[in-house]
């Protein structure tokens, strides 16, 4: 059984929220890099790097990882561009949902490979079931759940976040 945990317009208003605080900690940078794990967490940085433009003008270049969240160690992390423009950047690195912090810390060796200035990182909903030392600078939701519990978020032409 599903239950809701933020709407559309819920989800909006979070992504917004977040937009802000990230404008609020770079508010001197002339441009931010927003990478986002696919695919959900690229579709939250496609939002992001919207909001941001919108609320401050500070330009924003985006990117994709695919990786595989379960066993991230069986395939390579794979870029949608050249990793090198983030070299002496701020980089914003984009998940929908964080929970033990395995996906966001393996995510951060490209990342990190590139020498960028810093690294912040957004998360829609952080679980809090940290098995790694990854704490999100930017949270939508902070939800307390059961380690069995999944917890969905639906990005596309509907937004919406479900436990289950």
């Amino acid at each position: 059984m599903k239950n809701v945990l933020l709407n559309e317009d819920q989800i909006q208003k979070k992504i917004r929220r977040i937009a802000f605080e990230i404008y609020e900690q770079n508010y001197n940078e002339k441009e931010l890099c927003i990478i986002g794990i696919r695919h959900n967490g690229y579709e939250l940085a496609t939002h992001l790097s919207k909001s941001i433009k919108e609320i401050s003008g500070i330009n924003t270049i985006q990117c994709g990882l695919t990786m595989n969240k379960n066993k991230p160690l069986t395939q390579p992390i794979i870029s949608d561009c050249e990793l090198d423009f983030i070299t002496g950047k701020t980089v914003i690195l984009v998940d929908d949902v964080a929970h033990s912090g395995k996906t966001l810390m393996y995510a951060l060796k490209p990342l990190m490979d590139k020498n960028p200035l810093k690294i912040q990182i957004a998360v829609l909903i952080d679980r809090k079931h940290k098995r790694f030392p990854i704490t999100a600078d930017y949270v939508g939701l902070l939800l307390s759940t059961g380690m069995h519990e999944m917890v969905h978020v639906q990005m596309g032409k509907e937004l919406a976040a479900f436990v289950e």
